[in-house]
């Protein structure tokens, strides 16, 4: 069991000590009711209340530091902080080097040292895993794939022929990456044939992949994700797709084929975004936001309805429907009173006073 006392977790860290530096923290909890010889974190003004009841020791920035009634330390950034605390205490991802006897790998695989293989996994010809990597029970690894140092994949996750993965990824449960693109040509008589996709999946280094999340491989060229991407479960990439660095992709989200999203964006819930398309850097697309053209400036875009109570939701509705029937009728009675219709409206002058 891991016991940093405060004082130590304060030197490695580079935070402000409140109270007994030599409190014994041996795991972490939430603030309320609180553990002793625990740690939480505050990170929203909306907890402060819960400092004073809590029974755990808390990290907290600086303005909340004069609240604490327990020990505690003071960081810049208490969601950070906490964050590489909790590392310490993290005990899921230890392993033991090893591969498991119902384990399949091929003769010509080449494993680095370190690497655990569990059971019921498939490693096919060529695959190259590089050092201190986990591959979970019911995995695959397809023809030619290769997986960078320090890489997890948790469980039957499927890598498919020649994917590049970086170092130390994180794939989630059920993710494909590198599955055949949506690629097919229509015939005339309504049936389809398919496109061959031919190109492949390259992933930066310290890449998340959410569960049950799809990452299709490209038609010619590769389905491209930059370092440091976080995607979220159950999202749906499609051929040939770019993701800049450090962008961050929230569940239930779909890109269509050959688009590009920047760096540092933030993409929320149930996006959809069109092919063929382009998303500058720094963008923030809040959730339920239907993406149909390009966006060439950082900003914050969204689209949708919020939720309202059902009838009122039914009457805005009807009232959108209703559009084309008003303009109609504004444009007979501009017809009427001779009356020349403005592409947009002049704002008014003048003040509020």
């Amino acid at each position: 069991m891991t016991v940093l006392t405060l004082s130590e977790l304060a030197t490695r860290f580079d935070l402000e000590l409140v109270g007994d530096g030599a409190t014994a923290i041996t795991g972490l909890c939430e603030l309320s009711p609180g553990e002793p010889g625990k740690l939480g974190f505050l990170s929203s003004p909306q907890y402060r209340n819960l400092l004073v009841s809590t029974r755990a020791a808390v990290v907290v920035g600086k303005r909340d530091a004069s609240a604490l009634t327990t020990p505690g330390l003071v960081a810049r950034d208490p969601s950070l902080a906490f964050a590489r605390i909790a590392r310490l205490f993290d005990g899921s991802r230890v392993f033991r080097p090893g591969v498991d006897a119902s384990a399949s790998i091929d003769a010509s695989a080449q494993l680095g040292d370190g690497v655990h293989v569990g059971p019921r996994t498939v490693i096919e010809a060529g695959v190259t895993v590089a050092e201190g990597c986990y591959i979970g029970p019911g995995c695959i690894l397809r023809t030619g794939s290769s997986l960078g140092a320090g890489s997890r994949l948790e469980a039957a996750v499927t890598i498919c022929e020649r994917v590049r993965i970086g170092a130390r990824a994180l794939i989630q449960p059920g993710a494909v990456i590198g599955a055949r693109g949506f690629g097919n040509v229509r015939l005339p008589d309504g049936s389809w044939e398919e496109m061959p996709q031919l190109g492949t999946v390259v992933i930066g280094d310290d890449v998340e992949v959410g569960a049950s999340t799809t990452i299709d491989r490209g038609a010619l060229g590769d389905t491209l994700i930059g370092n440091g991407v976080r995607l979220d479960n159950q999202i749906q990439i499609a051929h040939n797709c770019v993701i800049g660095e450090h962008t961050a992709i929230a569940g239930s989200a779909g890109l269509a084929g050959s688009t590009t999203i920047g760096r540092r964006c933030l993409v929320g819930g149930a996006v959809n975004i069109g092919g063929h398309l382009h998303i500058a850097d720094d963008v923030i697309l809040l959730g339920r936001t239907m993406v149909t053209g390009s966006i060439s400036e950082a900003g914050v875009y969204g689209s949708g309805l919020p939720h309202a109570p059902a009838r009122e939701w039914r009457k805005t509705v009807a009232r959108i429907r209703r559009l084309d029937k008003l303009m109609e009728r504004v444009k007979h009675l501009e017809q009427l009173l001779d009356v020349k219709a403005q592409e947009s409206a002049e704002p008014e002058s003048g003040n509020d006073n």
